[in-house]
């Protein structure tokens, strides 16, 4: 029988060869190998070698310290990034910004399918998602800096019976990295301890489909039959080499807050859930107002930045966790989800599902309301949420999540950089105007194409503190404004283009600004969703 290799960390470093292209499945902190990227990193900052890589990745994957994506951004040790999102790794995003690593963004959940794809020979991942927006190759082709426009198309548009579509192009996989939590030893894998269930196996299929090796880092080795069969993840046969962290506590973290907590990976439920009363700030009266425009027993998705860190937490303030179904894109159902670095996990999760099999959902039936950070809007209704000066996160699953969404709730500020605000119960009043306009001509980047969805009816509304706009086919409709504000002054005059204004244009309901709760319970009861 063909098993694996039980090796160090050190000669899985050895098999990393310079030229070659390496692949991490992981999300955040969340299933990364730790324990192998930190001696690859100290290999290159000693040696110099491995260098000029291609790496690949989904998900944003570190903290904003040190760990997973980070450990690859220097400059000469990656020629190549091919990835879904880097906001949570600045380094990376500087030496983009700098044009000093060749840089492609596609959509993460396009990705996270591209493995199916790769792993059938087919002749690229085909999909409507990122017609319009900067993936598109007459637009930008994800390129996210000068160096890399020059450089061949990973995506190309083909026509198939008349319509429209962009083609993911194959990646071939030398080495693909991959976490569980024990191994037998046949090297049979499984990740019972791990928070989300990514897409491991269609990754692994992908790299075997293009003789590329596997190595999976591992908690402990267990003995052969000691592993249920339907707890592994990756039968051993598929495995080259199998690492065991030795370090666990710092290099086989469930997340980066914590080391290990069986309330997130399903294994335990804990009696009582945080239930903190959140503080009353600009955050939460943007998440407030957009969590307004919600109907009962309605399936939504809650984004990076303001919609995961804060509407998660006011559902849970509000007593309507049983009224509505929160959905994360790592492949959560329900639970509380984690805040910040923690992106992606949920305390007493309902469901975990693969993290590719989710955006099956999301581009494909579509929730019923996606709440999502944004950067800028311009007259058009486009939305960027993908670049903004040096700062370039990138997608993640933006692209794919407001593609198909029924309804899309952006959530912003009005203003960027040095922006504060008071309020009393029966408005807002704007203390120090923000440095930097957010509604202007023209976002720097499509990550939402305002035409396309005004086409498709989506109803897209776009909240901020002091204003709220809805998409029409002729731009962005200016249908409420806050009380305590000056609509010519502190809106019209911080935007760089005139809006459409509505004929019954409103004032904001005051209970958005107020301490006690919303009522948000009597609300949904009031608005039951049709099926």
């Amino acid at each position: 029988m063909r098993r694996p290799d039980f090796i160090t960390a050190e000669e899985a470093v050895d098999r990393i060869k310079s030229g070659t292209t390496i692949c991490t499945i992981g999300m955040t902190l969340v299933s990364a190998c730790e324990a192998i990227l930190k001696v690859l990193e100290k290999r290159f900052l000693e040696t110099g070698k491995p260098n000029q890589l291609t790496y690949v990745h989904t998900c944003g994957q570190s903290d904003c310290i040190a760990g997973g994506a980070y450990r690859m951004a220097h400059e000469g040790m990656t020629k190549r990034v091919i990835g879904g999102y880097w906001g949570l790794c600045p380094n990376m995003m500087e030496l983009i910004y700098q044009n000093k690593i060749e840089a492609y963004n596609l959509p993460q959940g396009q990705m996270a399918n591209m493995f199916h794809s790769m792993a059938l020979r087919e002749p690229g991942k085909i999909s409507k998602i990122g017609l319009g927006t900067f993936i598109d190759p007459r637009i930008e082709g994800g390129k996210m800096n000068s160096r890399t426009k020059c450089l061949e198309d990973i995506i190309d548009v083909v026509n198939i019976d008349g319509e429209e579509y962009l083609r993911y192009k194959e990646i071939p996989i030398d080495t693909l990295l991959i976490r569980g939590t024990y191994a037998d030893e046949e090297g049979n894998i499984s990740a019972e301890e791990e928070a989300m269930v990514l897409e491991v196996l269609p990754a692994v299929m992908a790299a075997k489909r293009f003789g590329g090796q596997i190595i999976c880092q591992v908690k402990k080795v267990l003995k052969t039959d000691t592993i249920s069969p339907k707890n592994v993840i990756v039968p051993g046969v598929l495995i080259d080499a199998v690492v065991v962290c030795e370090n666990p506590l710092e290099e086989h973290r469930q997340s980066s807050s914590w080391y290990y907590d069986p309330a997130y990976s399903g294994q335990a439920v804990t009696c009582k859930e945080t239930n903190e009363t959140l503080p009353l700030n600009i955050e939460k009266i943007i998440a407030r107002r957009a969590l307004m425009e919600l109907e009962a027993d309605s399936v939504i998705n809650v984004g990076a930045g303001i919609p995961n860190d804060v509407i998660g937490g006011i559902i849970t303030e509000e007593g309507i966790k049983d009224d509505v179904t929160i959905t994360i894109e790592s492949g959560i159902y329900g639970g509380q989800p984690a805040r910040g670095v923690d992106f992606g996990v949920a305390k007493n999760a309902k469901a975990l599902i693969p993290h590719d099999r989710q955006f099956e959902y999301y581009s494909g039936a579509g929730v019923d309301y996606a709440f999502m950070g944004a950067g800028e809007m311009d007259c058009s209704g486009n939305v960027n949420a993908t670049k903004l000066g040096d700062k370039i996160p990138g997608a993640g699953g933006f692209i794919d999540i407001t593609a198909g969404a029924k309804n899309v709730i952006f959530c912003s500020t009005f203003t960027g950089k040095g922006l504060k605000v008071g309020f009393d119960e029966e408005g807002i009043h704007i203390l120090e105007e923000g440095k930097i306009k957010k509604m202007v001509k023209e976002v720097q980047q499509i990550s939402y194409n305002g035409k396309i969805a005004a086409e498709m009816n989506q109803n897209m509304i776009f909240v901020t503190e002091r204003a709220v706009f809805c998409l029409t086919p002729d731009g962005p409709l200016l249908v409420e404004v806050a009380k305590g504000v000056d609509l010519q002054k502190n809106i019209l005059e911080q935007m760089e283009f005139e809006p459409l204004i509505a004929d019954d244009l409103r004032y904001t309901d005051p209970c958005i600004y107020r301490e006690q709760w919303l009522g948000l319970k009597t609300m949904l009861n009031m608005r039951k969703r049709k099926v």
